[in-house]
């Protein structure tokens, strides 16, 4: 008996300028899809050579693609159409011109089609080139009058009906000199603890170092806090995944963001992900001492 071919569930977004279409990629990414925005149209049977990748893809189409027209994107649909390894669904999102209009007027942005002229010219260009593909989407969702609530709800409905929902953890560590860190849900001052930066023979380590995380350990209030601080996150993370949240964002900080605050945010993302939680972390200031301190003409990229 021959085993059943693994497909790549892969769901292509397109539509206006200004529909929604980032929104969109992000609710995907919010319900554990891989989100790629602008990919060149040439380059996503490319995308589907390997393996699969173990999630769906969203994959975000429009006119400011590199290759991007309607006959290409329908060709395209098509391919796909055909593959046995691809199971395909095409979202279109809609929107009226005048409330598209509203939008860059809003923003104050050039349309794509029309960089040097009104918005007005743009919209309506762009909704006569994506007419062809309007027809060809499995499904459409005019977004005129939706909020990005509103919206992703429709696309829960459509794309993960039977989705009991995730809960998506981010903790990250921060210095409180240089300012609390923008869109934190929760944040826990771990100044109190004793400070690994008084050692000289600790001075140079950072927070992700076992010497760090044992000197952190040591200090006698710690271990009535971690605990503390584990039972209400672990009593909280499940309420906000009732309220729908699909990510939450935990900050720690510390004077310089490189000892206590790296060291408790590694043993908070460790205890959630071991409780089943899906765990991100980011370090905010070892990332702009790495960034300061890389090779000329090198960047990283996370």
């Amino acid at each position: 008996m021959a085993e059943p071919v693994q497909e790549h569930r892969l769901v292509l977004v397109t539509g206006p300028s200004g529909a929604g279409r980032t929104t969109a990629i992000r609710v995907f990414e919010d319900l554990g899809f891989e989100g790629i925005d602008n990919i060149p149209l040439s380059l996503v049977p490319r995308l589907l050579d390997g393996d699969p990748l173990g999630r769906p893809i969203v994959l975000g189409l429009d006119v400011r693609n590199r290759d991007f027209n309607a006959t290409a994107l329908i060709e395209l649909i098509d391919r796909l159409t055909r593959d046995p390894r691809v199971a395909l669904e095409v979202l279109y999102l809609d929107c009226a011109a005048a409330e598209l209009i509203r939008r860059f007027s809003e923003t104050r942005r050039r349309h794509p089609l029309a960089p040097a002229d009104t918005p007005a010219l743009g919209i309506e260009r762009e909704i006569d080139l994506l007419a062809p593909v309007r027809v060809r989407a499995d499904h459409l969702i005019d977004t005129s009058d939706l909020t990005p609530h509103d919206l992703k709800a429709e696309i829960a409905r459509w794309f993960a009906p039977d989705a009991t929902g995730r809960l998506a953890v981010s903790v990250q560590s921060f210095s409180y000199k240089r300012g609390v860190p923008r869109g934190v849900d929760m944040i826990f001052d771990c100044r109190f603890l004793s400070n690994p930066h008084w050692e000289p023979a600790l001075r140079a380590l950072d927070g992700r170092d076992a010497p760090i995380a044992a000197f952190v350990r040591a200090d006698p209030r710690f271990s009535e806090f971690f605990q503390k601080l584990q039972d209400l996150l672990l009593f909280l993370l499940p309420a906000h995944l009732e309220e729908g949240k699909a990510h939450l964002s935990i900050g720690f900080g510390c004077t310089g963001g490189q000892h206590r605050s790296v060291a408790v945010a590694e043993m908070v993302g460790a205890a959630l992900a071991e409780a089943g939680w899906p765990v991100s972390k980011r370090h905010r200031e070892l990332e702009r001492k790495a960034a300061v301190t890389a090779p000329a003409g090198k960047v990283s990229v996370a």
